[in-house]
């Protein structure tokens, strides 16, 4: 029996990614990272410890193949 309820997540989802590797995924600063998390236009970070955040790697992918999707041509 785990800590957590499974529903059907697999283990990539939840994988979890340090600022530096979002900031390499995305190509954004990390000053502008929370800029667009507090503008609620990013994914918002999970506490992991006390000093410690990271993101959900589905959600980091999630967003930028919607900005690629929601690109002008």
């Amino acid at each position: 029996m785990g800590l957590l309820p499974r529903k059907n997540i697999s283990e990539e989802k939840l994988r979890l990614l340090r600022i530096s590797d979002v900031i390499n995924l995305t190509g954004l600063p990390k000053s502008t990272i929370y800029l667009k998390i507090k503008n609620k236009q990013f994914p918002t970070q999970l506490q992991i410890g006390t000093r410690s955040v990271a993101w959900l790697e589905n959600e980091i992918h999630d967003w930028i193949i919607n900005n690629i999707e929601n690109r002008k041509h």
